[in-house]
């Protein structure tokens, strides 16, 4: 797999594709207004030392079943700072991010919530949870996952609400502004950084609309936890 593929989000993208191999699919129709994207991530590192990716998450929720981890069925709410996940031996995942809004026909409380923390997927979805789990990790193929995992959500007897689009445009429209356009400049900065050329940071400070480069250090830092210039040197 190559680094361009992983997408924006996932860093050091190259070292990441020698580790794991991560996959995207489109929801269905009839879930298309509740999910962006399932997600497939597998590996084997078998005889090889344990693996850290440093994600850096977009405002999304998502449900991920994995065996080996607690929970196994998990629900992520959206991570205020960079998220960490340590890979070993071998493995896969499957996991289903939500629309912006989409996850509301699924849990009745404020999504606000779930922010920077990890809820068993059972507490939300009930019992049906541990079948659906069984069901994903037994699944032969990436495509029987997914219909495992479709008829788990269809079955929670989601409504499609037309705010939910609303949100989602909304989201859009205030990219250019608040949380949501901060975590998309570090995602920018982020891949130029992977890209392996040489950056100039105060020209991206700029292009990114930043006051200036002292902005943009100092954002990148506190949210990743390493100035752009070494986090760079790192790839």
């Amino acid at each position: 797999m190559d680094a361009a593929s992983m997408g924006a989000g996932v860093l050091h993208p190259e070292s990441a594709a020698t580790r794991f191999a991560l996959t995207r699919r489109e929801p269905a129709a009839d879930l298309a207004p509740f999910v962006d994207f399932y997600w497939v991530i597998r590996w084997d590192l078998t005889g090889q030392a344990p693996y850290e990716q440093a994600i850096l998450p977009h405002p999304n929720v998502n449900l991920a079943f994995e065996s080996g981890r607690a929970p196994a069925a998990g629900v992520y709410g959206v991570d205020t700072k960079v998220f960490k996940r340590r890979l070993s031996g071998a493995g896969k995942a499957l996991g289903i991010r939500f629309r912006p809004g989409g996850f509301r026909p699924f849990h009745s409380a404020s999504i606000s919530t779930l922010n920077d923390r990890v809820v068993p997927a059972s507490a939300i979805f009930g019992p049906a949870t541990a079948a659906t789990l069984d069901g994903v990790l037994a699944a032969a193929d990436d495509e029987a996952m997914i219909a495992c995992a479709a008829r788990f959500l269809l079955a929670a007897g989601p409504v499609a609400d037309p705010v939910t689009d609303e949100v989602a445009a909304i989201v859009a429209r205030i990219t250019a502004a608040k949380w949501v356009m901060r975590r998309a400049r570090l995602h920018e900065a982020a891949l130029r950084a992977d890209a392996g050329e040489g950056v100039d940071w105060a020209a991206l400070a700029a292009d990114l609309g930043y006051a200036d480069q002292a902005h943009l250090t100092r954002d990148f830092t506190a949210t990743l936890g390493v100035p752009p210039t070494r986090y760079a040197a790192r790839r």
